[in-house]
């Protein structure tokens, strides 16, 4: 590998993390980005002042002089200077593939349509209430190359995206785990197959693999060598972690074992549930104990912009879950709220729509939400779609949303920022979307 030319294509944090992995190991390399002004410009120009560069339009003859190209999980692998390169053969790697070749510690390996940051985290804590010196990162925090640095390191656990595993061959994680699989960047896929198999790579050559019962989406079959544990919001069978009833009171279990009330947990909701489950099965998996994983479940109190509760006032409850940018998220969170409240649900959506299909929120609606406000430039085909289940408002800003559900809620009721979309159109990103929110809601 060492003296192959690498030409690294994208340059936001990730393709930044590749270029400070590449002259540290020594190996030559160029680089390129479609925009004319990648985000790192000054960063780029300082330290790689003698690096050959291409930005603007990606330039087939500069790509040619590559033996493999780096490629940053933003860019598609349809993207055409690409795709020709691929159909000649060069190999097309990411920094996923960057950290595999590099690293010797175990890794845990975490993806999944959503939930993927509140596992990995959890996770990330459970390990070192064990007292591992653990590192986590990838698609969330600090990009995975940048973690090699910390020589203490005994264990990695990584978010991964569908568009990191894409270019991922040789991981080989410890343990591994598609949480979920629901429609999502189908403006990257053809169909939502080719985007559950990119996510199914994360099982590649792994020890134990981790799915998910309820969703049959995730499971990988039984060609994994040392094993396969599940998790299930439905009493659990062998090898699984579930739910089980015990004089009125609902329990995380594993197997026939009783391990905490749910009513321990900080965070309500089936959907964390779930996650608590996951982390639970990924941690026994790799050989966690019991005791601090549970610790880690009792004080965790989630994490920003993902169903997280803002205000309570006048008996309505506020929940921020700016991350919800598709609709499965949004149906886990409506699912999540909705059955655990005596009230009903005001719920605030839309943005930009990624091709999305939404009509697979209207069930969910239906049964739990009594009124839509609906913003951004989805907001006309959301009321289309959700027609007369639920009363339906539009809101040209968020304080307008934030009003009008003001007005609209009633004791009891909670109010649901997940807007089942993406924010840029009205918003930086997801958390600025959410911090707007909490500042309006906080205001009240």
């Amino acid at each position: 590998m060492s003296n192959q030319f690498h030409i690294i294509v994208g340059m936001g944090a990730t393709g930044l993390s590749c270029a400070r992995h590449l002259k540290k190991q020594g190996i030559p390399f160029a680089m390129a980005d479609t925009r004319a002004n990648p985000p790192n410009l000054v960063e780029i120009e300082k330290e790689f002042a003698d690096v050959k560069k291409s930005f603007g339009n990606l330039d087939p003859v500069f790509l040619d002089e590559a033996d493999v190209i780096v490629i940053s999980p933003g860019l598609s692998l349809k993207e055409p200077a690409i795709a020709d390169q691929i159909a000649k053969g060069k190999p097309i790697i990411g920094d996923i593939e960057l950290f595999a070749q590099a690293n010797l510690k175990p890794v845990i390996a975490i993806t999944g349509t959503n939930a993927k940051s509140t596992v990995t985290t959890l996770v990330g804590k459970m390990a070192e209430q064990a007292g591992i010196n653990v590192q986590v990162g990838g698609n969330l925090g600090v990009p995975a190359l940048d973690l090699l640095s910390s020589q203490q390191s005994e264990l990695f656990v990584l978010e991964l995206s569908s568009f990191q595993l894409e270019t991922t061959h040789s991981l080989a994680p410890s343990v591994a785990t598609v949480l979920n699989v629901t429609p999502d960047h189908m403006d990257r896929y053809d169909t939502v197959a080719d985007y559950a198999l990119a996510k199914f790579r994360v099982y590649s050559d792994c020890e134990v693999a981790v799915c998910n019962r309820d969703d049959p989406n995730t499971d990988c079959g039984d060609s994994y060598t040392k094993g396969k544990l599940r998790f299930t919001l439905n009493e659990p069978a062998v090898n699984e972690f579930g739910l089980i009833k015990n004089n009125n009171e609902t329990y995380l279990a594993f197997e026939n074992q009783l391990l905490m009330p749910v009513g321990e947990l900080p965070i309500l909701g089936r959907h964390y549930q779930a996650n608590a489950l996951a982390s639970l099965a990924i941690g026994y998996g790799y050989g966690l104990p019991f005791e601090p994983m549970l610790q880690t479940l009792r004080e965790f109190k989630g994490l920003p912009h993902r169903c997280q509760l803002v205000l309570e006032r006048n008996g309505v409850r506020w929940y921020n879950d700016s991350k919800g940018t598709n609709v499965g998220a949004t149906i886990a969170a409506i699912e999540g709220l909705g059955a655990e409240i005596k009230g009903k649900l005001i719920l605030i959506a839309g943005g930009i729509g990624k091709n999305a299909d939404f009509s697979t929120l209207v069930p969910a609606i239906e049964k739990y939400v009594k009124a839509v406000v609906l913003i951004g430039e989805s907001a006309p085909l959301l009321a289309a779609i959700i027609g007369n289940k639920a009363d339906v408002h539009f809101a040209k800003s968020m304080q307008e949303a934030v009003a009008i559900s003001d007005r609209l809620a009633s004791k009891e009721d909670s109010v649901l920022l997940s807007p089942a979309c993406a924010s840029f159109d009205m918003f930086k990103n997801f958390e600025h979307r959410g911090n707007v929110f909490e500042e309006v809601v906080l205001q009240l």
